[in-house]
């Protein structure tokens, strides 16, 4: 696929954050001016996320202070994802919720029953909060049979420095602790965060264009979901690397301002 034939074909492009948008809050090259070239262009522009410690308001006030959103744009993390699943398949469920203060806040005000005894579901979510009480409870009410889910399966996030340890090493701790693995994992690469997107957006997949720079979790996320795609390589990816993986992006740039640029398409 050209590059003029994904721009014609997408009306919502879903935009990873770090090493796709910006490197610690730095913006790649104009991306800033990229974004609003897209939105001159009748494109509307989500920010997707699995990162599920912070909540929608933080990522906005983040966004505008870095210069990134423009009114009409929308944020969408695996948290907000998680939350409309549960409201989907466990709706009035008690929650035990591993997760920051700030996005316990945030399933209170969707409505989400939290609990700190005896929950039909447990939540897993990237928890720099995360205590050795709330490990001991996580994992008693998995032994007692709990429905088990996980905002997201990234083993580390990436933070200046050495990365660190995310939702899939905590599973790995739990599953061996425990002997349970989750029930489902909603954001990416899998589809329930696709589902709500799709839902929060009013667009069908087949017009939306996911791009990331990473093959296992943006590009397979799209493929899942019957979305466009795009991989930049201005991030965790290398033309080299991406070969290692079955998935397939419909467009490899160097990064994401060669969108709107006059450089070469950059089909593969």
């Amino acid at each position: 696929m050209t590059k003029e034939e994904l721009l014609g074909k997408t009306e919502v492009f879903l935009f990873d954050l770090d090493g796709t948008l910006y490197l610690d809050e730095t913006p790649i090259g104009s991306a800033i001016a990229t974004l609003e070239a897209l939105r001159k262009m009748g494109k509307r522009v989500v920010f997707l996320t699995n990162n599920s410690s912070r909540t929608e308001r933080e990522y906005r006030e983040k966004l505008c202070r870095i210069g990134f959103f423009s009114e009409g744009d929308l944020i969408y993390t695996s948290g907000m994802a998680t939350v409309s699943y549960l409201k989907e398949r466990y709706p009035g469920k008690r929650v035990y919720l591993a997760g920051t203060a700030a996005l316990r806040r945030e399933f209170e005000e969707e409505g989400i029953l939290l609990t700190e005894d005896a929950p039909d579901v447990c939540v897993l979510a990237y928890d720099v909060e995360l205590t050795f009480e709330k490990i001991r409870k996580f994992d008693s009410f998995l032994k007692d049979g709990a429905a088990f889910l996980a905002t997201h399966p990234d083993d580390v996030c990436p933070t200046a420095g050495h990365p660190m340890p995310d939702v899939g090493s905590f599973l790995a701790m739990f599953c061996c602790s425990s002997g349970r693995k989750p029930d489902r994992i909603i954001g990416k690469p899998f589809t329930p965060m696709g589902e709500g997107v799709a839902k929060r957006t009013g667009t069908d997949r087949g017009r939306m264009c996911m791009v990331g720079d990473r093959m296992h979790t943006d590009i397979r996320f799209a493929n899942n979901n019957g979305m466009m795609s795009v991989l930049v390589l201005s991030g965790e990816t290398t033309r080299e690397t991406m070969h290692s993986f079955p998935d397939r992006p419909d467009l490899v740039l160097g990064t994401v301002n060669e969108l709107v640029s006059s450089l070469p398409s950059g089909g593969i």
